[in-house]
């Protein structure tokens, strides 16, 4: 059995999957909103909001809010992004996975391969968004719920409180 540092760290470091009929884009992420969105400036200065596949964060005023955005923008700002995508939601954000350098890689030029999204899952700063994990590829939808549940049974962020609230229940609750 594969221990759960080891099987994070594969996660975490997973290439980039080939996705039907995905589109690619590439930039610098220049703004962090909250745990699940960025914004990304690219090539031609052109602006993209981006809503991060397979998660959903804590809202800003919610335990972990916070938490989460600083993980992310730790992650992400000022870095290059690669962003594999397939559609944009009502608010006319682009949907998509987001990946970066490795944090500890150290060269000038680091391959893009640290899925952030899953990053977070595995920080425990954010669910696995289950409403719309059948826009998924199969074997994201595993392992996203997978390092869930490692995070669940580590105690690890969010699920270090006893019940967290999910942030689709709290914006319920407004």
């Amino acid at each position: 059995m594969i221990s759960t540092l080891r099987f994070l760290a594969l996660a975490a470091s997973c290439a980039i999957p080939v996705v039907c009929q995905s589109e690619s884009l590439v930039g610098t992420v220049v703004g962090v909103a909250d745990g699940d969105t960025v914004t990304v400036l690219d090539m031609g200065n052109e602006r993209y909001r981006i809503r991060v596949a397979g998660i959903d964060a804590p809202e800003k005023k919610q335990a972990f809010g916070a938490r989460s955005k600083q993980s992310m923008a730790e992650m992400v700002f000022g870095k290059p992004v690669h962003i594999e995508w397939s559609k944009k939601d009502r608010y006319g954000r682009v949907i998509g996975k987001v990946f970066v350098a490795q944090e500890d890689c150290q060269r000038d030029s680091c391959p893009q391969t640290l899925d952030a999204g899953l990053a977070q899952l595995a920080r425990g700063l954010a669910w696995h968004y289950k409403k719309y994990e059948r826009e998924q590829s199969p074997d994201d939808r595993k392992i996203y719920a997978e390092v869930e549940v490692i995070a669940q049974e580590n105690r690890v962020g969010l699920w270090s409180e006893e019940n967290p609230m999910a942030p689709w229940d709290f914006r319920r609750r407004k």
